[in-house]
């Protein structure tokens, strides 16, 4: 419970979209911290007890709810909203999935699978993932924006210049996000909460889970951002980089096909030296290993570096 909080928005306060015309859900003014209760990304669909079954039968209709939107008074075109990330409240359970057709290898990995996670809220203590490795954890909001100018109803799923679902795995506690506003009040929203992920959440999913988290939002004036942009206060790779890294890569003329190569080298040495299936191996890519452009200047051929923790098979 947040005891600093001036509101809440409970998680029956939700859309599945980005609308200018959506009611809001609260009205607050600038510098004001509210407490949103986040629902996972499967909309609730996916518990602790889910199986293969459950993941078959979701319901697609459901997907990334967002909690809100709030109402910024003063906000308008041209300012940036300022959003202070203050502390994540975990639920403790969580899943990651190779949902069939979703994800950088797709055409590869066409049968579902399903992991569902259980962590320590307390000591948030890395979590076991069968008998291959242990993955640091770090929450943060996957889905974090404000509404569009454009009149209509927005996809959820694709990110936007106003945010949404950048899934960026640095938005966590301590960190400062600012979004260019394009209507009046804003129309805030967040959510799709994850214990953990890599950059690039290679098979589509990571370790999604409910969370609570505590926000304060304010006002840029005149600020006219064309994109988000954010500011870390601390390193954001401490809990991961203990170990060292294996790292693969993907050389070529395409960053895309380079990304899926240095993806499938890393999955061929996981299975190959360390026993693992191979979309078990996917899966923990997604929500630990980093993909990173390593070279974009000397054509015709870019370098794309697949890195995965060390730490997480210790």
């Amino acid at each position: 419970m947040c005891v600093a909080c001036n509101h809440t928005i409970h998680r029956a306060q939700h859309n599945f979209g980005w609308n200018r015309d959506f009611p809001p859900a609260l009205t607050a003014k600038p510098g004001e911290t509210i407490l949103f209760e986040c629902m996972d990304s499967s909309g609730g669909q996916i518990g602790p007890d889910a199986t293969l079954e459950t993941l078959a039968n979701l319901d697609f209709g459901k997907i990334n709810p967002v909690s809100g939107p709030v109402y910024v008074e003063g906000a308008g075109p041209g300012d940036a909203l300022k959003v202070t990330i203050r502390k994540f409240h975990p639920s403790g359970h969580g899943w990651t999935a190779n949902i069939p057709g979703f994800g950088l290898l797709a055409d590869q990995f066409k049968d579902p699978a399903l992991h569902v996670w259980s962590y320590d809220t307390a000591s948030m203590a890395p979590a076991a993932y069968g008998p291959g490795g242990k993955v640091p954890l770090k929450p943060f909001t996957g889905t974090i924006g404000v509404a569009p100018a454009e009149a209509g109803l927005h996809s959820v799923v694709p990110p936007r210049r106003v945010g949404g679902n950048m899934d960026i795995r640095d938005l966590t506690a301590g960190v400062t996000l600012y979004l260019p506003i394009e209507v009046e009040g804003a129309l805030f929203s967040v959510g799709d909460t994850h214990a953990a992920q890599g950059d690039g959440e290679v098979c589509g999913t990571a370790i999604e889970s409910q969370m609570n988290v505590e926000l304060t939002l304010d006002l840029v004036k005149g600020a006219n951002l064309k994109t988000p942009r954010f500011t870390t206060t601390e390193p954001v790779t401490r809990h991961l980089d203990g170990a060292g890294y294996e790292v693969t890569t993907g050389i070529g003329p395409d960053l895309m096909t380079g990304a899926q190569e240095a993806v499938m080298r890393m999955i061929d040495l996981l299975t190959g030296e360390h026993g693992m299936n191979p979309v078990d191996a996917y899966m923990l890519c997604s929500v630990c290993g980093d993909l990173r452009i390593s070279e974009i200047v000397d054509m015709p051929n870019w370098v794309v570096s697949f890195y995965f923790p060390r730490i997480v098979l210790l």
